[in-house]
């Protein structure tokens, strides 16, 4: 199998994990000296504390976001005959979750600029049967809270959020699982909190959604071996509750990375945009978490995305596309009845997204040399007279040099990237 070097990995969980290696090995060997596995104290302490953080009343561990999205929606009483109105260029998981709750998914646009699913949009998809609307908080920003509880108002709707991406991530005085009757989180490695497997949680503010998810996520039994409700079994390990407890201190500094690795991105990309490179806007200031720094291949742009993506590669720069095919064109989702064409702007996106490289300890040069690959393979692309391609794009020539690739460790091209969701 071939093998190529590394030099800007697309996630790298070990600067992450090194400095604390000994608090996670203690939080391990206690709940091995416990004994709890299941629904063991360690889930219970770690449900309460992410509830506070995020400014919900209640937490229940489930086993991945899918299945926070899932039961979560069953708990709020959403299901068989009702609409549930989404964005198709959210991850396949929110859609299978509304799927799975027995309820119909209404698929509807984003917005160009921010990639948020676009309300106005919404507005038009409504119909009688019509019960919840789920605001995905795409890339670590969240939807508008205030725009989102006057549409929910003005149409009678519950709010559900995917907040997948979005760990303490803030808006309009809300933080993401504070806004609506409940909130999906997932805990897959690679989020801004992620376990050693996968895992997820509901939030809410409603003790009785709270109680049926606590039943539902167990087989739905009310006390053992009495069961009121069809349930499945779908909990929070003991030992990623353990593991995640000990990370939750530290996301709001590695939080606080991500946003200066971003504010970097930002100056440094500046110039670019004008050919064509133009960063997916945020619009929450300080509040986006940044889980992914995303940029558009505008079509002025003189050069495509894949041939981009192909170029940084060949650089030793690991990308991502979240996400390469709209929901509604996915072949396993056909029956909905959705064609090309009908989110054009999902559609265009999809053609056009590139994620770059974002993690807590990503360095500054790292960043520099991601910026000068794009801007080597874009002024590639140009053919001028009279200007050299650093004249024509406004940069010191500077700014075009990328160092050779030297000797690294070698890393599979997949790498971490390849499970980035």
């Amino acid at each position: 199998m071939n093998k190529m070097t590394i030099r800007v990995p697309f996630v790298d969980l070990k600067l992450q994990h090194e400095p604390i290696q000994t608090q996670l090995q203690d939080a391990i060997q206690s709940v091995l000296e416990r004994g709890d596995f299941i629904l063991g104290q360690a889930l219970s302490d770690f449900e309460a504390a992410f509830a506070v953080v995020s400014g919900a009343a209640y937490g229940v561990g489930v086993a991945s976001g899918t299945d926070a999205i899932a039961l979560g929606l069953q708990a709020c009483n959403i299901g068989a005959g009702d609409e549930v109105i989404l964005p198709a260029n959210t991850f396949i998981a929110t859609l299978i979750g509304v799927l799975r709750a027995g309820a119909k998914p209404i698929l509807v646009d984003c917005d160009r600029q921010t990639a948020l699913i676009d309300l106005e949009s919404a507005a038009k998809a409504i119909t009688p049967q019509t019960k919840a609307i789920i605001p995905v908080h795409l890339y670590g920003q969240m939807v508008s809270p205030n725009d989102l509880i006057n549409f929910a108002d003005t149409y009678k709707l519950l709010i559900f959020e995917d907040a997948a991406q979005a760990h303490l991530a803030q808006r309009d005085g809300y933080h993401a699982g504070s806004v609506g009757i409940g909130a999906a989180f997932s805990f897959y490695p690679s989020k801004n909190l992620g376990a050693f497997g996968d895992g997820g949680m509901l939030l809410t503010r409603d003790l009785d959604v709270a109680q049926k998810m606590v039943r539902l996520r167990n087989y739905g039994a009310s006390q053992k071996y009495f069961h009121t409700e069809p349930g499945t079994n779908s909990r929070l390990d003991t030992l990623q509750a353990a593991i995640l407890h000990k990370k939750l201190p530290y996301l709001p500094q590695w939080n606080r990375d991500r946003l200066t690795i971003a504010q970097q991105y930002d100056r440094e990309l500046a110039p670019l945009a004008t050919a064509g490179i133009i960063p997916i806007e945020n619009q929450s200031d300080t509040g986006h978490v940044y889980h992914l720094y995303v940029i558009k291949v505008d079509d002025s742009c003189p050069i495509e995305r894949q041939q981009l993506q192909e170029k940084l590669t060949a650089a030793g720069i690991q990308t991502g596309i979240h996400y390469p095919i709209p929901c509604h064109l996915q072949p396993a989702f056909s029956n909905l009845g959705y064609q090309p064409g009908d989110f054009p702007q999902a559609e265009k996106l999809s053609q056009q997204i590139l994620s770059l490289p974002m993690y807590p300890g990503l360095s500054s040069s790292q960043v520099k040399e991601v910026v000068s690959a794009i801007a080597n393979a874009v002024s590639a692309s140009y053919k001028t007279d009279n200007l050299s391609s650093a004249d024509w794009l406004g940069l010191d020539n500077s700014a075009l040099e990328v160092p050779m690739i030297q000797k690294a460790d070698n890393i599979s091209p997949a790498g971490l990237n390849s499970v980035v969701v």
